[in-house]
């Protein structure tokens, strides 16, 4: 498994349309996301008093991304609508709607957005075009349009970029442009060791895929890597089309932790990964270490991975890369074109 996966013949026959660039770009996308966002046009909006990110998949992590990032300074509170319509109490010119689709055609979202619309709502729309876009020059609400050919889920630095220049512009977050840098660096650094040319015995993310294949995979974090455990999960699912689950601490201490028991067949072919950082709670992080620990001491499968950074942003979106190359490596392990997803098209068109 290790030769397939340090033989570059391996990634030009499964993935024809090149994943790996948008993986490889990450770092590029989100800095350039930022800058973006800058300089598009912003209304000089105030008296918001909660915030809602209407999106799905990719555009929807970005958002939770986003939210547990900006949790400990934001004054208002963020609410991620994975769904159509809108809360009740989403609704007048203290509401800030932002609905967020790649291809601006996401049902739900467009749903969402139209809610808005009849809730007279503050409206902000991120989309590369489709419906959402239209409709928004219709009724003349700001629209950043961004340009991406690629998959939603490669456009995780669009989507999260653009949010967070939004939440500085509009003074609910403080200026995050330093931190943002120093997570780029972050991110690069840690990169040089994942690249392919790089051979599986240094490369811990090659290392990780050889260890989870064949496996269900389930993901923990807390804090700012619960929702990067939610993205593994759904990396894990569309490059590897293979089963994975997640789930977050301090909660799963409250249920998950009785589960270890049975079905005794089944759970011995789950592996569990922790995800860890410095800027963990405390507490959380002895939760996590002892979660581990239970999970072992019940004869399970875990592994565990630490991320590098010196600041919250910079552990946060090494961690998302670091998931995106494993997932990644896992489809080439599998034998799976990472690009397509079949399962979802094929889903999207009986929905009609």
């Amino acid at each position: 498994m290790s030769m397939q996966l340090d033989d570059p013949l391996t990634f030009q026959q499964l993935d024809p349309q090149n994943m790996l660039i948008e993986i490889e770009s990450l770092p590029d996308q989100l800095g350039f996301a930022w800058q973006l966002g800058e300089r598009l046009p912003l209304p000089i909006w105030q008296g918001i008093q909660r915030v809602v990110i209407a999106g799905m998949g990719g555009s929807a992590i970005a958002a939770d991304l986003i939210a547990t990032y900006l949790l400990p300074t934001c004054k208002v509170p963020i609410c991620i609508q994975r769904d159509y319509g809108l809360p009740a109490w989403a609704y007048g010119p203290e509401t800030l709607l932002i609905a967020s689709s790649h291809s601006g055609n996401t049902e739900e979202t467009l749903d969402a957005y139209e809610t808005g619309i009849h809730n007279l709502c503050k409206l902000m729309a991120i989309t590369t075009g489709g419906k959402l876009a239209a409709r928004a020059a219709e009724i003349g609400a700001p629209a950043w349009l961004f340009e991406h050919k690629g998959q939603p889920r490669s456009a995780v630095g669009f989507s999260f970029g653009m949010l967070l220049a939004i939440f500085a512009r509009l003074g609910l977050a403080s200026d995050p442009s330093a931190d943002l840098a120093a997570a780029l660096v972050d991110m690069r650094a840690q990169q040089k060791f994942l690249v392919p040319h790089i051979p599986a015995s240094q490369n811990p993310a090659k290392r990780l895929a050889g260890q989870l294949l064949g496996r269900w995979v389930n993901v923990l974090g807390s804090g700012l890597l619960a929702p990067v455990a939610r993205r593994w999960k759904g990396q894990f699912n569309e490059l590897a089309k293979a089963g994975a689950g997640f789930d977050s601490l301090p909660e799963a201490d409250h249920n998950t932790l009785a589960g270890l028991t049975n079905p005794e067949g089944a759970l011995s072919r789950i592996t569990t990964v922790f995800l860890r950082a410095g800027s963990d709670y405390p507490r959380n992080q002895l939760r996590s270490q002892l979660t581990q620990q239970a999970f072992m001491l019940e004869g399970l499968n875990t592994n565990d991975y630490t991320a590098p950074g010196d600041t919250p942003l910079a552990q946060q979106w090494s961690a998302l890369h670091f998931g995106d190359y494993l997932a990644y490596y896992l489809a080439m392990a599998y034998g799976e074109d990472p690009t397509p997803i079949p399962a979802i098209q094929d889903f999207k068109l009986r929905m009609g």
